[in-house]
């Protein structure tokens, strides 16, 4: 495969905004050349939110929100250009997740959104996106796609390494040292905890998990969290926000739990559900490499590391590709293998009927 340049864009669970990256491939050798981030206003991800359960007149706002979101990208795709120096002429392509609104797939489908057209011609560059459709047509979850990527760009060592994205929801891929790859999502990753912190303390999230450090964890509360049959499932197994979520809280706390103890009780959520789903899947792990934004909350990393004690838990930096990047990169990858017609899912991952060519092509 000759050298060529994709741009990555990921906007996910945490609806903090979106990141670019320009990302260069040749064959399997993977660059990233240049980064950005676009904030989204407060205003868009109110409307977001609100558009994670029905309402009335959703499919208009819905679509109004998908050209905004559609604007938003060829901003961030623009400014990254720009910065980087590079012309749009050079770029074979846009890979876009798009914004997930909603995600199904026991009932045979997935939603995100960002109208993928109006961005061609915003851009004058080619998109690829809604990338997990293809995947729950055939059987399965249309997630975790970034296990490809991180096989493609992180394995192959002859350990038993993790890696972990820990974004709004936290997903682990397994590159063992001998057999298939495997993956799913563990559970909530930063999306509980950053709304607990934004009804409480007005921020988007817990810097550092200081917050939750200076509480106490209401045992209570935890077991009746992980009691929530979705841990119990066996992979291949996906979530959202349709599940975890303020509502899905608030049935379980009660007046005498303090914000401060709740926010700590959530932390040690993740934590316990991503190392008891390390444990199970890979018990003998040696390495875990960690990224999305909880690789930058200290109290959530040093609670994995006792959970863990066994294994180095790293940041995906040492492998080469920053935490903060690995998934727009992936997105960019996969646009990359839907025009070299490649499969992009792994089927011992989602638990499709087989290997599929992901994401739908708008040229430019």
């Amino acid at each position: 495969m000759a050298s060529e340049l994709f741009i990555g864009l990921m906007s996910g669970t945490s609806l903090d905004g979106v990141d670019a990256v320009i990302l260069e491939r040749a064959s399997e050798q993977v660059l990233i050349r240049h980064t950005g981030f676009e904030p989204y206003p407060s205003e868009l991800r109110d409307i977001l939110l609100a558009l994670q359960h029905p309402a009335q007149d959703e499919l208009h706002q819905t679509a109004l929100v998908s050209n905004q979101l559609a604007r938003l990208y060829a901003k961030a795709v623009n400014q990254v250009l720009v910065s980087s120096g590079i012309a749009p002429q050079q770029i074979t392509a846009i890979g876009c997740h798009g914004q997930t609104i909603r995600h199904r797939p026991e009932a045979g489908y997935t939603l995100q959104i960002g109208n993928a057209a109006l961005l061609a011609e915003l851009t004058g560059i080619t998109v690829v996106s809604d990338f997990r459709s293809r995947d729950i047509a055939a059987g399965g979850q249309g997630a975790p796609l970034v296990p490809a990527f991180h096989q493609a760009v992180f394995g192959a060592t002859g350990l038993n390494r993790v890696i972990l994205n820990i974004g709004g929801i936290a997903n682990i891929t397994v590159l063992p040292g001998t057999g298939p790859v495997t993956g799913f999502d563990t559970g909530p990753g930063n999306l509980l905890m950053d709304a607990w912190a934004t009804k409480h303390l007005g921020k988007r999230y817990d810097g550092n998990g200081d917050w939750a450090a200076s509480g106490t964890v209401i045992e209570s509360l935890l077991q009746s969290c992980l009691d929530e049959p979705f841990f119990d499932l066996p992979p291949p197994k996906s979530t959202g926000r349709d599940l975890f979520n303020l509502v899905w809280l608030a049935s379980k706390i009660t007046d005498r739990m303090t914000p401060a103890d709740v926010q700590r009780t959530l932390l040690e959520l993740t934590t316990v559900s991503i190392a008891d789903a390390i444990l199970k899947h890979c018990d003998e792990v040696d390495e875990v490499y960690v990224c999305g934004g909880g690789a930058h909350n200290a109290a959530l990393l040093n609670g994995l590391r006792g959970k863990l004690p066994h294994a180095s838990i790293l940041l995906t930096d040492t492998l080469g590709i920053s935490a903060d990047w690995v998934e727009a990169a992936a997105f960019g990858w996969l646009a990359s293998q839907a025009l070299h017609r490649a499969p992009g899912n792994l089927p011992e991952v989602t638990g499709a009927k087989g290997e599929r060519i992901l994401g739908a092509v708008y040229a430019s």
